[in-house]
């Protein structure tokens, strides 16, 4: 399939720059087959079936965004330049890979200054990439970054507005609890205590995986035939216990809905032919139309980017006509995009 397949056209008005409030009350498009019903995610248990499962990706978005001085000695007297760091994912060796603006100012061996505790030293530039050492490692490190970051709002939104104390919250799951994503699974953010009271009311239970996302979800598709696609690689687990309630949900009949892409991922990572395994190690699985689920019956999810391969996931999910059905039903009817936007409930085979 080619790249354009997956474009459409989508009014700026209609990317959001901020959630609705409370969660819960975001719009929800639900699509079971062929039929489209406009509701909310509150309205999501009535949708369900008791015995139903929801996986839930429980990784914690770092404030990952950091900006520093670099000092320099000179003849005029000491010189500083403003460097602006977005963290992207920790290395073997120690260090963490970053997007460092602008990259050409700093030189290798130079320090950056953060804040009074927290600073790095670039050690190697690659690939349009720098590589940081810090001066301070774990629970020091993670106090220091909390004090001196910023979120890693997505740059569809950091285009329009900066990051501010609200997304603090605001780019949280109810649930994180295991840092390392630079960018929030954000299908989650529609659940609030209030739709997980009625989840439970009705039946439907819960499984924790972990993908920690990386900024590589937001990479361009550069290629006009999809098949040549690279796809970006990040860490995941699925736990013995979490591949256990799933198979033993699918044993007796219930049906397996990730809320989000990454959750799909990582359980179609884990699949075998026999249900899920346990599971740990870096997935680039690149889902596209054609491919065959094991794990996934359904997928809660936000409106995505043109010529994404998000959208290229959905596809996948729902089928290209659908999907395009689907889609312009949500921008006729004013759905909002994106990463705080409104949510989706994707049900191929009702």
């Amino acid at each position: 399939m080619k790249l354009s397949d997956f474009d459409f056209d989508l009014p700026e008005h209609l990317i959001a720059t901020r959630p609705a409030r409370p969660r819960s009350s975001a719009r929800m498009l639900v699509a079971e087959g062929d039929k489209i019903t406009d509701a909310h995610a509150i309205d999501l248990p009535g949708f369900l079936r008791p015995g139903d499962r929801l996986v839930l990706n429980d990784t914690k978005v770092i404030p990952a965004r950091l900006n520093g001085q670099r000092h320099r000695p000179g003849a005029a007297g000491e010189g500083t330049a403003r460097i602006e760091v977005t963290l992207l994912e920790p290395q073997a060796n120690g260090t963490w890979a970053a997007l460092i603006k602008p990259l050409r100012k700093l030189r290798e061996g130079e320090e950056v200054v953060f804040s009074d505790e927290l600073s790095a030293v670039l050690e190697a530039k690659e690939d349009g990439q720098g590589r940081l050492r810090f001066n301070l490692t774990g629970d020091d490190f993670d106090r220091a970054l909390d004090a001196a970051g910023m979120m890693p709002l997505p740059p569809y939104i950091a285009a329009r507005r900066a990051a501010d104390a609200a997304d603090r919250d605001d780019y949280q799951t109810l649930w994180a609890a295991r840092p390392g994503a630079v960018a929030a699974p954000t299908a989650s953010l529609h659940f609030d205590d209030a739709l997980m009271a009625g989840l439970a009311a009705r039946g439907v239970s819960f499984s924790h995986v972990t993908l920690h996302v990386g900024a590589g979800t937001f990479l361009p598709v550069k290629v006009d035939d999809i098949r040549d696609h690279r796809m970006h690689a990040e860490w995941g687990e699925v736990s013995e216990a979490a591949a256990a309630e799933i198979n033993a949900t699918r044993a007796a009949g219930g049906r397996i809905i990730p809320v989000g892409t990454t959750a799909l991922r990582l359980i179609e990572s884990a699949a075998t032919d026999d249900g899920i395994a346990p599971w740990v190690g870096e997935t680039d699985i690149f889902i596209t139309p054609g491919f065959r689920f094991r794990i996934a019956d359904a997928l809660m999810t936000n409106f995505h980017l043109p010529k994404s391969t998000l959208m290229m996931l959905v596809s996948a999910v729902m089928g290209a006509e659908r999907i395009r059905r689907i889609y312009a039903h949500a921008i006729s009817e004013d759905y909002r995009f994106f990463s705080y936007g409104d949510a989706s409930l994707l049900v191929p085979d009702p």
